[in-house]
């Protein structure tokens, strides 16, 4: 199957589309401006208050008639722009599918995903996958500030950053013994990943970047490059401050009068490793078996020669009851590099290997820093560094953290590291789907978006002004994918074209030349509060045209004999709209939905597992100090009082259901409203196959952009067999 990789089938069309819009677009913009002039957010309200001149107040009172007066000079000119654009919408693409080449060097610092790998054949003993679901509103931004978010252009690429930053760090686990360490807010966890800090810094500039169908974007930030701690630490355990090299404070001298030359911490001309100094990995005592493997080691830079004949108890480095394991993804060679336009199927020569370290759980790793500064408080305080592979501390035998689980689970102030699936909600806003399709791309070479339809068409018999809002970004080529609308919106969910898009990926290749594959499906469901129905119609639907995909995408062409694809998973991703706690929602958590697809985070109809948060904020705290950045929110999710107060509960018979529920006393039950899911399926895998949840998280790392909470799981496929 070919991809859509153009909005219409031919050039003229995409031309009188463009010019369609240039008449329309400055009516759009004027109205849009007016509209936002009108409804403030509060933290616009907050800067009012605070400007003694009220300058603030007098630009909104003079440039509020100016967008009127525009916006009724332009609305010819949009008219009939509108008359042009309106018929060609019937022959649109229902999608736009864009793939970019990873350039050099992003395979040398190994973000580049699989597709940067190179392709190679399936492992033997199978391969764990990462999945992330988020809604971040990108709205047009009169219709984003009732939700109390503004700035919907700079948020889009502020997403971006954040999701690619986050993903492309390398992978660090910090695993604590403790038979008290059961909960996602232990404090022994959470004080020693915040303990470490940078101890220097690198300008990083990435080569411009070339995406079919778009510009290149070349704009660049800072990235830090420590592995270890997040920008804004101030205790880390190993790094002294910038310029206390050869401090007395550092854990190896503890005399502080020696020579710190050879010491492995504060050597600085390690390429690779922070911490040893040659770069030969055999002659690191941390990366060295013994370190590990007998704790007496003589070379342990912590415990010096003759120091002490086992561990100590303070050392961090080899302690009993803390490991730490960093890794990043480690990419095979790439020849050739550029950018491809009309991708098939067939274009791929193989297979990608798998990026993600099997079995390795979600990143605790910590930033620093609020959002602060002007455009609404939003900022990159959380850019990550790109690094090659560094040392790997392996425990004998893999210990939970969570003893009432097969699987971790935490509250995380990033994306999980490796991020191999990214599913995203509410991506309406033209220009701003652009700005973060190249975000992603740095770091995600295959991409669908623009996904849905406009006008009339087909089932939508009403007018959608809006798309679908969905996005799917992938490290794995996409073979396949299909989008379909649902025909049963109501009120003002029937503006935009809600559906279900569904995509089959290439994850690798077995020994008898199989293809292994997976099926993602991202969908928005129905909004309006009180229409069960709606929703239990959509999730028929979902389920009905989820089958149909998978039929279709699995026939051979005819005339020509293929082996039957090897299924590794089958997951949904998106914002359901419903909860697994409210009474009103019941009939959605009885459907048929959660007897084919698994939910980690339920364990029953109306009753979620006790570590299982909430995801959607309540809009009129998103500007508060408390909330402000990932770090923070963190901090407060952690905190029973802290989610009271910051998430959306199911409405009380004592309190309006659209109400804030900031400061309100009524007792509350539960974690909030969850109503962002990850589900997957073990129905339809290969006889032995089997799927495990190694992680599943709840990210922060997008707080003061949207007002949902991002989830993420890692998923283990393994098939029973053993590493040749």
């Amino acid at each position: 199957m070919v991809l859509h990789t153009s909005p219409f089938s031919s050039a003229c069309l995409h031309f009188l589309d463009g010019l369609s819009w240039i008449l329309v677009f400055p009516c759009y913009w004027l109205l849009d401006r007016l509209l936002a002039s009108c409804v403030a957010t509060s933290l616009e309200k907050r800067q009012r208050s605070q400007d003694p001149c009220s300058f603030l107040t007098l630009c909104v009172l003079i440039s509020a008639p100016l967008y009127l007066l525009l916006f009724l000079t332009s609305l010819p000119f949009a008219l009939l722009g509108f008359l042009l654009w309106a018929p060609l919408q019937a022959v649109r693409q229902p999608y736009l599918y864009t793939y970019r080449r990873p350039d050099k060097h992003q395979v040398e610092q190994g973000a580049a995903g699989p597709a940067g790998a190179g392709l190679s054949e399936w492992r033997p003993q199978g391969r764990s996958f990462c999945f992330c679901s988020a809604n971040v509103c990108l709205l047009p931004d009169s219709l984003a500030r009732f939700n109390n978010l503004s700035n919907t252009h700079r948020r889009a690429r502020e997403v971006g950053k954040r999701i690619r930053n986050g993903a492309s760090r390398p992978q660090i686990k910090i695993y604590i013994d403790s038979p008290t360490n059961t909960s996602i807010s232990a404090t022994s966890f959470s004080s020693l990943a915040t303990g470490f800090r940078r101890t220097s810094s690198l300008d990083h500039r990435p080569e411009p970047t070339h995406i079919t169908n778009g510009p290149a974007d070349t704009e660049t930030e800072p990235l830090t490059e420590c592995p270890i701690h997040p920008s804004g630490a101030t205790d880390c355990p190993l790094h002294p401050s910038s310029g206390d090299q050869g401090s007395s404070e550092c854990p190896l001298h503890s005399d502080g009068g020696e020579n710190t030359s050879d010491c492995p911490l504060h050597t600085n001309n390690s390429s690779d490793c922070p911490v040893h100094a040659t770069g030969e990995a055999q002659d690191c005592p941390m990366h060295s078996t013994g370190a590990q493997g007998s704790p007496g080691h003589d070379d342990c830079p912590m415990h010096g020669e003759g120091a002490q004949p086992k561990p100590s108890t303070e050392c961090p480095l080899h302690t009993s009851g803390v490991q730490i394991s960093i890794s990043a993804p480690e990419p095979d060679p790439q020849e050739d590099n550029g950018e491809t336009g009309n991708h098939r199927p067939g274009d791929a020569a193989g297979d990608t290997g798998s990026m993600t370290a099997s079995r390795e759980s979600l990143t605790r790793y910590h930033g620093g820093g609020g959002d602060g500064g002007g455009g609404g408080g939003i900022s990159s305080n959380n850019t990550l560094s790109h690094v090659p592979r560094t040392s790997v501390f392996k425990r004998p035998g893999r210990k939970r953290r969570h003893g009432d689980e097969a699987f971790d689970h935490e509250i995380s102030a990033f994306f999980p590291a490796n991020l191999d699936f990214l599913a995203l909600q509410e991506v309406f806003d033209h220009e701003s789907t652009t700005k973060l399709r190249r975000q992603l791309h740095r770091y995600f070479p295959y991409v669908l978006s623009d996904v849905g339809r406009y006008g009339w068409k087909g089932c939508c018999s009403r007018f959608k002004f809006l798309n679908s809002g969905l996005l799917l970004a992938s490290r794995y080529p996409i073979l396949d994918a299909r989008y379909e609308c649902y025909p049963n919106g109501r009120g003002e969910d029937a503006l935009a074209a809600k559906g279900a898009l569904f995509a089959k990926v290439h994850v690798g290749t077995s020994h008898q030349e199989q293809r292994v594959v997976g099926y993602l499906t991202s969908t928005h469901l129905h909004a309006i509060e009180g229409d069960s129905s709606v929703r239990c119609e959509q999730l028929d639907l979902l389920l009905q045209w989820g089958s149909e995909f998978r039929q279709t995408s699995s026939r051979s062409p005819e005339g020509e004999k293929v082996l039957e694809d090897l299924v590794a998973f089958d997951v949904i991703l998106g914002d359901l709209n419903f909860d697994n706690c409210s009474s009103e929602d019941k009939l959605e958590q009885q459907h048929a939905l959660f007897t084919q697809y698994k939910d980690p985070c339920r364990l029953g109809p109306g009753e979620d597992k006790p570590w299982a948060l909430g995801t959607l904020l309540d809009p009129s705290g998103l500007y508060d100090d408390e909330v402000s950045s990932p770090e923070s929110l963190q901090k407060v999710m952690e905190n029973e009082e802290g989610r009271k107060e910051y998430l959306v509960f199911p409405p009380s018979k004592t309190q309006c259901p659209g109400g804030s529920q900031k400061g309100r006393k009524i007792p509350l039950k539960g974690n909030g409203r969850r109503i962002d899911y990850i589900l997957y399926s073990d129905e339809g895998l290969q006889q032995d196959w089997k799927l495990d949840i190694e992680d599943f998280s709840f990210v922060t790392q997008l707080a003061g952009l949207t007002d949902h909470l991002s989830v993420a799981m890692r998923l283990a496929v393994s098939t029973g067999e053993e590493e040749p």
